[in-house]
């Protein structure tokens, strides 16, 4: 990553020269892809290093030598956090969605779930903490939390929610109706806030709309099927999908 900004070429631009996709190439600088010989053999013609240097045990790169021989003024260090459910968040946000969206026709569970991803990955993005800590994995109908089930069994045992089958335009919908509100005492603004602007943008969107738009998201296009998603890769978004504003050196 350091050598392809230190070229000035965007993701894009890479990943264009060396025939691969942006998603990849995003995996490949996340550590979760490999590279082959004609790709690595390409990304040595456009970032202009020697295979023969990096395939050695000694190999450093410019910038390692660089930062070896120069005592940087300010120590940084990268952020890796691995989600961990908040349950009682968990309850709180879904709490808080269904509050305003509860009594929409077209919010069902699928719409639910993708509510969900923008609300957890918009803050992570923006704030480089969990907010619910839910864990996602890539399904073939979109972002699905796998822990969703438990807590919605356990919220209905608990008389916090009521589920309803429905339809919306003769599709059935499985509906969850809040049977008491949210406690706000568990959210903070900046929470709420993030909430409120997946609720406005999104609320009114049906369960093809919102499926369709999440699986053009950097973080899913970016994870094989089956896989958690990382919520590393929200920091790959580009418009309309990046809520943070990134200035050059980030």
């Amino acid at each position: 990553m350091q050598r392809r900004k230190a070229k000035g070429l965007s993701q894009e631009e890479l990943a264009k020269s060396i025939g691969i996709s942006r998603p990849s190439l995003a995996q490949i600088e996340l550590g979760n892809r490999s590279v082959d010989a004609l790709e690595l053999r390409k990304l040595s013609l456009t970032l202009a290093f020697s295979l023969d240097e990096l395939l050695s045990p000694e190999y450093k790169s410019a910038e390692e030598v660089r930062y070896a021989n120069e005592a940087p003024a300010v120590a940084y260090t990268v952020r890796v956090s691995e989600p961990k459910l908040n349950v009682a968040k968990l309850k709180n946000v879904l709490l808080y969605l269904l509050e305003h969206c509860a009594g929409k026709p077209n919010i069902g569970e699928t719409a639910l779930n993708k509510l969900l991803y923008f609300c957890d990955f918009n803050y992570y993005e923006l704030y480089e903490e969990h907010l619910t800590g839910a864990r996602y994995k890539k399904l073939p109908y979109g972002p699905m939390p796998q822990e969703m089930e438990g807590v919605i069994n356990q919220m209905m045992s608990d008389g916090q929610l009521k589920r309803i089958k429905t339809t919306y335009q003769s599709i059935p919908l499985t509906r969850y109706l809040p049977l008491e509100k949210a406690d706000l005492t568990k959210l903070s603004a900046a929470e709420k806030t993030v909430v409120d602007h997946v609720v406005q943008q999104m609320g009114d969107w049906n369960a093809k709309k919102i499926s369709d738009y999440a699986h053009k998201d950097m973080p899913w296009l970016a994870t094989d099927e089956g896989d958690d998603i990382s919520y590393n890769l929200a920091f790959y978004r580009e418009l309309p999908y990046s809520v943070r504003v990134y200035d050059d050196d980030n």
